[in-house]
């Protein structure tokens, strides 16, 4: 079973998980680890209790969506 995730401007939560990031980013999972990992990617996740943790906000500019102050 697949997840659905809302469209990224509609998204409230102020960071989201792995998964849904790569959905938004159209990359893989292991592809935002690996990032995490070495730390090169173009954003840097919030590492919460040993979970990932990625900004809205900073997928948002990424992606070039306004952001909401």
């Amino acid at each position: 079973m697949e997840k659905t995730f809302p469209p990224l401007a509609d998204e409230t939560r102020p960071a989201v998980d792995t998964v849904a990031a790569a959905y938004y980013l159209n990359r893989r999972p292991q592809t935002l680890r690996g990032w995490a990992c070495l730390n090169s990617g173009p954003i840097k996740p919030l590492n919460i209790g040993g979970r990932l943790a990625w900004p809205v906000a900073d997928l948002k500019r990424l992606l070039g969506l306004e952001v909401q102050p």
